[in-house]
């Protein structure tokens, strides 16, 4: 370590209290929508008060009338937001990010078995979320005077949109840079790919199944659609962006549900589709509806039927555009060093195609990294887990950065 004051924050880890914190935080079931998710946020407020942070715990006001508002695929009857900074009332030299609202699953019992945590929330991102209080802990019981401010960011809605994120830059919590504790594998991520989610509405003209030939079969005209599509993922992934070209897929477009018919005799004369597109990085996001919109339309232009009854798009739920760290920013390198410190090696540096709170962070002008414990595989999975030591690796990194950073 290069300090003395490093060295007295990495002894000061309690990696007991990093997994009770963990265990706590999962057993709260703070599904999206939910009435856990005001429970996290309240947890979050008094853990963040007991280490002695000056907090703001406050009722979001939701839903926000603002172009930019990111979108929301659940309803929200009550959400809050929580900030904690520590340090001052300047700007904080360093935000650290993590969002505590989880997607739908059935396991929150935090169940440990060696030194594997089980259960939802523990990869996305739970753990990163446990890592950063511990880091924050860390310097308070080191008794570490900070220079400038560090702030802690506990969010919810990241997994439907980032309305938790959105509502807390709105309110005027910023900062220097920040790092976001998704999980990443043991890689520095300065940069996401963005998402949207599109329906299709294919139509068609029922009629009897015995007299098909009369009507319109609209899951037959979707096949149409599909085609282009598919076409269109093959270009929208001819040459990607360098710091996705370690995938296999940087840009994919993926069809998720499939409704049509009501009745196994009669011709359909209806179907809907919904799925997931991916948003290029530096791609805007106008930019990118607009190439889906034209290989639509251009393939009912080609089609009979469909010329004279196009397919309706229309965008639901969230909306993720792309962000990336600013080239040569120095938070890149001093992420790098600090795990490199930790584990003895340096990471890997690679963007990731999945949407993030990222990109909320770096159009407000703030310089943003992701790392933290966990394999973005097993997030939203039925074995989602985390490696315990993952965790309290991220928590001796943040703890080092923190320091570094805020002096």
């Amino acid at each position: 370590m290069n300090s003395e004051t490093e060295r007295a924050v990495l002894a000061a880890i309690d990696d007991n209290r990093i997994v009770d914190d963990l265990q706590e935080l999962v057993r709260i079931p703070s599904v999206d929508g939910t009435a856990a998710e005001v429970d996290v946020q309240e947890w979050c407020a008094a853990r963040l008060r007991a280490l002695g942070m000056t907090v703001d715990h406050w009722r979001l006001d939701l839903p926000v009338d603002d172009p930019q508002f990111p979108g929301m695929e659940v309803e929200r009857p009550e959400a809050w937001g929580c900030v904690g900074v520590l340090g001052g009332t300047a700007t904080p030299a360093l935000v650290l990010n993590g969002h505590v609202d989880v997607v739908p699953g059935t396991a929150f019992d935090a169940r440990v078995e060696d030194g594997v945590m089980w259960g939802r929330g523990t990869c996305d991102m739970k753990g990163g979320a446990a890592a950063i209080l511990g880091a924050v802990a860390a310097i308070v019981a080191a008794g570490i005077q900070l220079r400038k401010p560090l702030a802690v960011h506990t969010v919810i809605g990241e997994e439907d949109g980032g309305a938790g994120t959105f509502a807390t830059l709105r309110r005027g919590h910023h900062g220097a840079a920040c790092l976001i504790a998704e999980p990443t594998a043991g890689t520095v991520i300065p940069a996401n790919a963005g998402s949207l989610t599109f329906r299709l509405e294919v139509p068609g003209q029922a009629t009897h199944g015995s007299t098909r030939s009369r009507g319109v079969n609209a899951i037959e005209k979707f096949t149409v659609i599909q085609t282009a599509l598919q076409e269109l993922e093959r270009e929208r992934n001819r040459d990607p962006h360098p710091l996705l070209a370690h995938l296999d897929l940087a840009n994919p477009l993926s069809v998720g549900t499939i409704t049509a018919g009501d009745w196994a005799s009669t011709v359909p004369d209806r179907l809907v589709a919904e799925g997931r597109y991916g948003v290029r990085l530096g791609e805007g996001v106008a930019e990118a509806r607009a190439a889906f919109e034209t290989a639509v339309a251009e393939a009912c232009a080609k089609d009979e039927w469909l010329r004279e009854h196009p397919v309706r798009v229309s965008w639901p739920g969230g909306e993720f555009a792309s962000g990336m760290l600013p080239d040569g920013d120095p938070l890149l390198a001093d992420t790098v060093q600090a795990v490199a410190d930790v584990r003895g090696e340096a990471p890997a540096v690679r963007g990731a195609p999945y949407g993030s709170d990222l990109r909320q962070y770096a159009a407000a002008g703030i310089p943003t990294v992701q790392y933290g414990p966990g394999d973005v595989r097993y997030a939203h999975a039925a074995d989602e887990h985390v490696v315990l030591a993952d965790v309290l690796h991220a928590a001796r990194v943040y703890a080092l950065l923190a320091v570094r950073r805020c002096g």
